[in-house]
């Protein structure tokens, strides 16, 4: 599971990306509805991946984050000074509990790409009023190879079809 959060004065997010041990990539993105210091954003990240976690039960679990402060506050080598940081390292370090088997690793920035950019595209729907849905869509195009014949042209354009489809409900 690797984790990040991200905040700023127009809203927050959270991403989290689980990767099965048979390779599927699930991503998760959540717009935050409270807007408070980076750190705290990190924390939300972190805490909602383990609640889904120990929802669907899925045990061992290794943890990444590119938050050096929030990663190093759950192994015991930084003190957690803030106070509003205090509940959220609590809670987290009680989900790691239940779970049992969690290996929680630092990892640079760049290592975590898809979590921080899964983060910053939820902070940047924080602040909607209305619940956002955003579809993503895996797509190549290939385009049709155009001829000087202006009748081979208009076959080639016939046989070029694009098809999309559009998930209704997600299961």
């Amino acid at each position: 599971m690797y984790f990040n959060g991200a905040s700023h004065k127009e809203g927050a997010g959270a991403g989290v990306v689980f990767v099965t041990s048979e390779g599927e990539v699930l991503p998760y993105s959540f717009t935050l509805t409270q807007n408070y210091s980076n750190n705290v954003a990190e924390y939300q990240a972190l805490i909602l991946g383990l609640e889904i976690v120990v929802d669907a039960k899925q045990l061992p679990l290794k943890v990444y984050g590119d938050s050096q402060l929030v990663v190093n506050q759950l192994l015991g080598l930084y003190e957690v000074k803030k106070p509003v940081l205090l509940p959220y390292h609590n809670y987290a370090k009680k989900l790691m509990g239940w779970l049992g088997d969690v290996e929680l690793k630092h990892l640079p920035r760049k290592d975590n790409k898809q979590a921080d950019a899964l983060a910053k595209l939820a902070s940047t729907f924080s602040m909607a009023d209305k619940k956002t849905r955003i579809p993503i869509c895996k797509s190549w195009v290939i385009p049709p190879i155009f001829s000087d014949d202006e009748e081979d042209t208009l076959k080639e354009e016939e046989n070029h079809f694009t098809e999309v489809f559009e998930i209704e409900e997600e299961d």
